[in-house]
């Protein structure tokens, strides 16, 4: 017999949990369940730049009040070119700032306080399909680690599973999006070092993009721009260094032990749907963007926060939000991929670049550094849009 419970929720990630975390302040059921165990979700480590409207969500409904005493704000960030760096100071253009917390360190919050809550979490249990979706009672196909079957039977079905998602096959099919690929990618690494700076730069250089950012006192995190089938084993650690000293002209970066190394390919994708009946996909399950713009795991909060309104309405016989939330929702996305396509532009060197495309680019830095209301807008996209109220 199938299981019963008002939003069965696929992946236990920042949106699947935050997700569970809102509809259980309205006193509604869900059941969240993902295929990998707690650890490999708490130990996996990841960007974690939070917009200002994120942090508020987080911390003012409970999920997590370490995000402000752990997490690191920060007041702005440097674009670096032509040897110089040109600070972007978000308070005093905007007075709004954003927030180093790494997402690993928001999933341990989130499920410490789901889990605390009474939270129907399970993990090790993989969903096969959606079944029903235009249904009443849409049902989700999953296994356990054992293999088992089982069936979850819910008035909606959340997929929040990632750029893979399985829910996502019940609304739009294996490729029911819009795409893009970049011609590059990011080789990341993670080293024992000091911070290099007390916030990130994105640098534009002739011989291609780096940025320096930070994990925490001891932990950085750093990528320069490499052709996307780079080999991540084929250079030295002293190549490396070289390689981020070379693209970070004046400044003179903290060196440590490289223990991680990836590269991080660069693609876009908005599914042409986020809802079918009642499946909805929300986070990387609907869209992905290039990590420039600092906008994943943000555009997820941003998704969920939206969708829980409309869950709550819809179990109240409202059905207007969610018939509505798909269009809501894709404005936020569609800004924040421009945003992303243009940080992403203007600060990476193309394989095809001439000399005029190079000159063009730093004047199109100069343009923004030069101007308050360049940089003002930098600062708001930066930062976030406000959240629906």
């Amino acid at each position: 017999m199938p299981e019963r419970t008002q939003v069965a929720i696929v992946g236990a990630g920042p949106a699947g949990l935050l997700l569970s975390h809102l509809l259980a302040e309205a006193g509604i059921s869900s059941i969240v369940i993902d295929s990998r165990t707690r650890e490999q979700i708490e130990t996996t480590i990841r960007a974690g730049i939070l917009e200002q409207g994120t942090v508020e969500v987080l911390h003012e409904t409970g999920a997590s009040d370490r995000v402000l005493t752990v997490g690191d704000r920060h007041d702005g960030i440097y674009l670096g070119f032509e040897g110089e760096l040109h600070h972007i100071d978000f308070t005093s253009l905007i007075g709004r700032n954003v927030w180093l917390y790494p997402q690993h360190e928001v999933l341990i919050d989130l499920i410490a306080a789901r889990l605390k809550g009474g939270q129907d979490l399970r993990f090790g249990v993989t969903a096969q399909r959606v079944e029903d979706a235009e249904s009443a009672r849409p049902k989700v196909i999953a296994t356990d680690a054992d293999g088992a079957e089982l069936t979850i039977e819910a008035d909606v079905v959340v997929g929040a599973d990632g750029s893979r998602s399985v829910v996502r096959q019940a609304i739009v099919g294996s490729h029911g999006g819009y795409f893009r690929e970049y011609p590059f990618a990011w080789f990341g690494i993670l080293c024992e070092a000091p911070p290099s700076a007390d916030e990130l730069i994105y640098s534009n250089s002739p011989d291609g993009f780096a940025l320096i950012s930070q994990r925490s006192p001891t932990v950085q995190r750093m990528y320069f721009q490499c052709d996307p089938e780079a080999d991540p084993d084929a250079l030295s650690e002293a190549q490396i260094w070289d390689e981020l000293q070379r693209r970070t002209p004046g400044t003179e970066l903290n060196e440590g032990r490289i223990f991680q190394r990836d590269v991080l390919k660069f693609r876009s994708f908005v599914a042409y749907e986020m809802r079918k009946g009642r499946a909805v996909i929300v986070g990387d399950a609907a869209h992905t963007v290039p990590p420039t713009g600092a906008k994943g795991m943000n555009l997820a909060v941003a998704d969920v926060v939206l969708l829980d309104r409309a869950i709550r309405a819809l179990l109240e016989n409202d059905e207007r939000p969610l018939d509505a939330f798909s269009e809501t929702a894709m404005r936020r996305v569609w800004k924040a991929q421009q945003f992303s396509w243009w940080m992403t532009s203007m600060l990476h060197t193309m394989p095809e670049a001439s000399d005029f495309d190079r000159r063009r680019q730093v004047a199109e830095l100069r343009t923004v550094t030069d101007s308050r209301a360049g940089m003002t807008y930098l600062a708001e996209a930066y930062t976030g849009w406000p959240l629906p109220r």
